[in-house]
């Protein structure tokens, strides 16, 4: 009986090694079914002397445990098989046009960028032609960089708890970009020409041009001697390339406190005045609290809503279709825009 173990045994491994997965099913319950060949086995053991029953069950259980590694084994591997054989039977180049795909639009919608993405690929490309460059920062950010080093007082309107979502380790969402700004010039020593694009987060309640996620660009210029002028030629190049027209720019003076003096920018669009953008000349304490002497170096900084820039130029009236996620909303853009 030991020997007929080991001879089916050996069979039930030999053909699991040589299985594909429409033979698993039946090997399994040939063997381990409630009438495969192990069940036999062990029903006849009653029929043998009792000092070989012991070693026989054994013999039994030892043989149906390596069955069922090795079916487990083997399944697995032609898992595998059949996921790496995917790259070269079913792999689809997705930066190919629909019709290079051998569809029609009414086999599938093609897709688009969605405009937010689109614009701020613009507003990027724009800001390296002038040599800047591009940054990132995290989205929870702590007090000390999205408040305390941009000279924002504790008791400032800012960190109530109706603009700011904050966490229960005493981090917070980011409520602008301008922390950015803070951590490059921790990190980088002067001139510095850089710009952030990318989400924030405000407690807002929700209506037509309230969101609670929206985008920001955030620029700024440390260098020697940095003047008001220079960054109203930064802004009115920008503002130009991204409204595609010979726009108008105009300051008023306006109050932030990492900025000295501090302006609210308009802008001319389709005839009239907007209120655009708040901007300004980095306040010496912003400076010295990003590590940078400020009796040597100055510089300038803005703050840009890419939501509301992207409501201009498409004439959409609702910022919140922006994160709805409506295919609706995102098809009006499709055509026009290659990614």
């Amino acid at each position: 009986m030991l020997e007929d173990l080991k001879a089916l045994t050996k069979t039930a491994l030999d053909k699991l090694h040589a299985a594909g997965r429409a033979d698993l099913d039946a090997i399994q319950a040939a063997y381990l079914g409630k009438k495969g060949k192990l069940q036999e086995v062990l029903r006849s053991i009653g029929s043998l002397p009792a000092r070989e029953r012991g070693p026989v069950g054994q013999a039994a259980n030892l043989a149906k445990r390596a069955i069922e590694a090795a079916l487990v084994d083997r399944r697995a591997a032609l898992i595998e098989e059949a996921e790496s054989a995917l790259g070269d039977t079913e792999w689809v180049d997705a930066t190919l046009p629909v019709a290079a795909l051998g569809m029609t639009q009414g086999d599938r919608r093609g897709g688009t960028i969605h405009p937010i993405t689109n614009l701020v690929r613009e507003v990027e490309d724009v800001f390296l032609s002038m040599g800047f460059e591009t940054l990132d920062g995290p989205w929870v950010e702590d007090d000390q960089h999205n408040f305390g080093a941009l000279n924002i007082p504790a008791d400032h309107p800012a960190r109530d708890l109706h603009d700011t979502y904050w966490l229960n380790d005493g981090n917070l969402l980011r409520t602008h970009t301008s922390p950015v700004q803070v951590r490059a010039m921790e990190t980088n020593e002067p001139p510095i020409r850089a710009v952030c694009l990318g989400r924030v987060f405000r407690h807002e309640e929700l209506d037509a041009t309230h969101e609670n996620t929206f985008h920001q660009v955030e620029g700024f210029y440390v260098d020697r001697e940095v003047s008001v002028a220079h960054m109203l030629y930064v802004l009115r190049t920008l503002l130009s390339e991204i409204l595609q027209d010979d726009v108008q720019v105009r300051l008023r003076p306006s109050y932030f406190p990492f900025v000295e003096p501090g302006f609210e920018m308009d802008v001319t669009f389709r005839g009239e005045w907007l209120e655009l953008l708040g901007c300004g000349i980095v306040h010496p304490a912003v400076l010295e609290a990003g590590g940078i002497d400020s009796s040597r170096w100055s510089g300038f900084a803005f703050g840009l809503g890419l939501d509301r820039l992207v409501m201009l130029r498409h004439g959409v009236e609702d910022v919140r279709h922006f994160m709805s996620g409506d295919l609706r909303f995102l098809q009006q853009f499709a055509g026009g825009v290659e990614g």
